[in-house]
């Protein structure tokens, strides 16, 4: 797959382009259908599956403040959408002169002019151009006006709910860890580089790894959970808690602890990927260390019997 940074780099292609515009954060079961059908129509015709994708977010750009956190970093979205088999990523930054474009500025500017895309494929509440007045109904007329075909893609429910990012952000905040992986249709899971932290599971038999997430990525809420931990590629299982650590703090910012089962390297300073499997309870204050070890033990034996290996 290739990726294009900024739109004014892409270059001349010799095949038609079919393109999927959205965000696609999280790609979850509505976007693996959206965009699977993009290239699906672009490899029938002997053309070349793309993907227009604003970073940052245009939320972080227009209102800042309430911007959501995100599902994926830029990095493992393309990651994703290459193992789908896109042909081409296109990231082009979100700038305040953007977003006073009009729906028609943008289809103009990006679809007709650089991109020269031959079909488009937007989800059933695609928005685009100033303020977001752009829907998929005016993208089908000046899809008319400027010749190329608009596909709209139907909703996707799953259990009687649309699949949407917002929808798995907020089971993942409530630690609905099964129910947020339908939507997505994988395990949901973060990355971060294991830091030094206050070394107090070591000396009561329960080594942990501290990770630093990045602040734009979301983390489920908190509670103690079974997972998949993966360095460089060799699994592990693991038990992570996402919390203030009550029982020692008692105001302590939101960490992630993470006790790799049958495991003892230091692995300070490399990067731990977690992938929730199940929370198995919520974050507690215990009376002390002795009732929090005993509790820690039912936890490892309960992530041995989720873990499937």
């Amino acid at each position: 797959m290739e990726i294009v940074r900024e739109i004014y780099n892409l270059p001349s292609y010799d095949k038609p382009l079919y393109l999927a515009l959205g965000n696609f954060d999280g790609i979850h079961v509505g976007h693996q259908k959206l965009i699977g059908q993009a290239i699906e129509q672009a490899h029938s015709n002997n053309g070349l599956a793309a993907a227009f994708i604003f970073d940052p977010h245009p939320s972080r750009v227009i209102n800042p403040s309430k911007a959501p956190k995100l599902l994926l970093s830029k990095e493992r979205k393309a990651e994703m959408l290459e193992n789908m088999g896109l042909d081409v990523l296109i990231y082009n930054s979100f700038t305040d002169e953007i977003s006073k474009w009009t729906p028609e500025e943008f289809v103009k500017k990006v679809i007709v002019d650089r991109i020269k895309a031959k079909e488009v494929f937007v989800g059933f509440n695609y928005s685009f151009g100033h303020k977001g007045i752009g829907n998929p109904e005016l993208l089908k007329s000046l899809g008319e006006l400027y010749g190329f075909k608009v596909n709209v893609v139907p909703p996707v429910e799953v259990g009687g709910q649309i699949a949407s990012s917002s929808l798995v952000r907020t089971l993942l905040l409530e630690g609905e860890i099964k129910e947020a992986h339908k939507i997505l249709g994988y395990y949901p899971f973060i990355e971060g580089i294991v830091v030094e932290g206050e070394k107090r599971g070591r000396k009561i038999g329960f080594p942990t790894a501290n990770l630093v997430v990045d602040e734009d990525i979301i983390i489920p809420g908190k509670g103690v959970y079974a997972a998949v931990a993966d360095i460089n590629g060799e699994k592990y299982k693991c038990m992570v808690n996402i919390g203030n650590k009550p029982t020692f703090h008692k105001d302590f910012p939101v960490s992630v602890e993470a006790h790799l089962l049958d495991f003892n390297d230091f692995i300070y300073e490399k990067l731990l990927k977690i992938t929730f499997l199940e929370k198995m309870r919520d974050e507690k204050k215990f009376q002390g260390v002795e009732e929090l070890i005993e509790q820690l033990k039912r936890d490892s034996e309960e992530t041995r019997r989720i873990v499937p290996f």
